[in-house]
């Protein structure tokens, strides 16, 4: 068998619904530089070719045609460079023996890394009939059609109500904020990138995929703009969410401050303590407060802005020096009457008509279950 001889038996999978309802492990051999514009929440990438690799045989391509660029191909991933990617397909075949592999149209690359892992395991990976470009038009069109189908229910709230973890605690939901990766406010950036912006989509479409697998067309999510972050909601789904009925959470400003000081401070200091020294961690949480509260300056008019400012600093010196937190109460009170209940008030006004409940998480939760089927998660 030649380098480019196929075995035709090798398998192929195109139940890509089945594929993303029992979220199997996709192995995406396409360049780093594909994948990280966008791929699934499953998938992994172990590439055939690298990044620069894959400049050179598209130049090549361009310049002297396709037989050219498949030797070029051949020659650069070759002896050890070839052994090596092989057992990096080996060890996740091992790990994930229900998995599939797919490139980018599920042609050439894909053939090419199912046949020598074959070749050299004698394993039958399964690979992705049309590859990626055919999941992700699956998961557009799903996106369109189950948006229409499903009928959800929008949990509303000033600012430090909890509507995140309220969410979390029912079922059906769908975490918005979690999938961008983002808190959904001017605070809510996180230590480590969004994803990008196909990524979120796909993981917003397989979501809704399997809420419409529960049989119940309703489910609950946090009220938002289009935007979370850097990242916007397909308008196929933000159609029908920005009509749908708004529950209102209630709660004291005391019980808010004690959320907002968890996730703006605590939550998000601890993020960056797992991703380095204490010192550079600290350094890049503070500094990210500081832009943070910058970036709504405008807003806030320059007094006000120069006077939270300072509340800030001084939570954060105190906190430095002892570890006490509780000097972050003031900035986050100040923030949340003086800019975030007025933007919420104002916000909540042109949602009035679409409002169908308001009180606390208790009896909130009773009228979801009541009303649209929703329970709490077991």
């Amino acid at each position: 068998m030649s380098k480019l001889e196929f075995d035709p038996d090798l398998p192929q999978i195109d139940d890509f619904t089945q594929l993303f309802l029992d979220q199997i492990p996709l192995l995406d051999v396409r360049a780093p530089v594909e994948f990280a514009e966008g791929a699934f929440p499953s998938a992994s990438n172990r590439p055939l070719i690298e990044d620069l690799e894959r400049h050179r045989i598209g130049t090549t391509y361009k310049e002297q045609g396709q037989d050219a660029a498949v030797l070029e191909g051949l020659a650069l991933v070759s002896g050890e460079c070839r052994q090596q990617r092989i057992a990096a397909w080996e060890a996740f075949a091992r790990e994930h023996p229900e998995g599939a592999l797919y490139c980018f149209r599920g042609g050439m690359r894909s053939k090419i890394s199912q046949q020598w892992l074959y070749e050299a395991t004698g394993i039958r990976y399964p690979r992705v009939r049309g590859g990626y470009k055919a999941l992700r038009r699956f998961l557009i069109d799903q996106l369109a059609e189950n948006a229409a189908v499903m009928r959800p229910v929008v949990i509303g709230g000033r600012t430090g109500v909890g509507k995140t973890r309220f969410i979390k605690r029912l079922t059906p939901h769908i975490d918005l904020e979690g999938l961008a990766w983002h808190r959904g406010s001017a605070f809510g950036r996180h230590a480590t990138l969004q994803p990008p912006q196909i990524g979120f989509e796909n993981a917003l479409s397989i979501a809704l995929l399997r809420l419409v697998k529960t049989g119940n067309p309703h489910f609950v999510a946090e009220d938002e703009s289009r935007n979370i972050g850097a990242r916007h909601i397909p308008m196929e789904f933000f159609e029908h969410f920005s009509k749908a009925p708004v529950v209102v959470l209630e709660a004291e400003r005391e019980h808010r401050i004690d959320i907002t000081l968890q996730e703006y401070v605590d939550d998000a200091l601890a993020e960056h303590l797992t991703l380095n020294e204490e010192e550079a961690a600290w350094t890049q949480w503070a500094d990210n407060l500081r832009d943070s509260l910058y970036r709504i300056r405008k807003r806030l008019g320059g007094v006000d802005y120069q006077r939270i400012s300072k509340l800030m600093e001084d939570a954060l010196s105190l906190h430095r020096r002892s570890g006490d937190t509780s000097e972050h109460r003031t900035w986050i009170e100040a923030l949340l009457v003086g800019y975030y209940d007025a933007m919420y008030s104002y916000q909540l006004e042109q949602k009035k008509d679409r409002i169908v409940y308001s009180g606390d998480i208790d009896s909130a939760m009773d009228y979801l279950s009541q009303h649209y089927s929703i329970d709490m998660t077991s």
